[in-house]
């Protein structure tokens, strides 16, 4: 990865929905160059994936939770068994795995506390190696990004 897939990147990050002509003008290469290097991105994996932002509160009402987990066994199986429950839950957005403290944090977004409840009881509560859940509901948010520094 060189400056040039450097700027592309900060651009498509910035804004992922411009043309190639836009995008090749904005990181000063021809369309053909941006189109082949875009392409070179995808297929490596260095772009995973491109969508669409929604605003949460635009949508309906929303409550986000920041949710730290421990087990009660973290044999490596124990942890992968966890994530592969996760990832299967729609409301939750991002799991990582974090050291010292808990074994997990999750970033929610459900509808409302009723919905907080019926996902930390079919997650967390019926979970029989869950030992410890500790939620932070956000009252306000005052940054959210998605770009990642290059």
């Amino acid at each position: 990865m060189d400056e040039i897939d450097r700027r592309i990147l900060n651009a498509l990050q910035v804004d992922a929905s411009q043309t190639n002509a836009e995008l090749a003008a904005a990181v000063h290469i021809s369309p053909p160059t941006c189109l082949r290097r875009v392409k070179q991105l995808r297929e490596s994996g260095v772009i995973q994936r491109e969508v669409a932002i929604v605003a949460p509160e635009k949508v309906g009402p929303s409550l986000t939770a920041l949710v730290e987990i421990s087990l009660d066994i973290q044999a490596a199986e124990r942890m992968t068994a966890f994530e592969a429950l996760v990832a299967n839950e729609a409301a939750v957005l991002q799991c990582y795995r974090v050291a010292p403290g808990p074994d997990f944090v999750l970033v929610v977004q459900v509808a409302d506390m009723p919905a907080y409840n019926a996902l930390a009881h079919r997650l967390f509560t019926s979970h029989a190696n869950v030992r410890n859940v500790k939620a932070y509901f956000s009252t306000f948010r005052s940054k959210f990004e998605t770009r990642i520094s290059l």
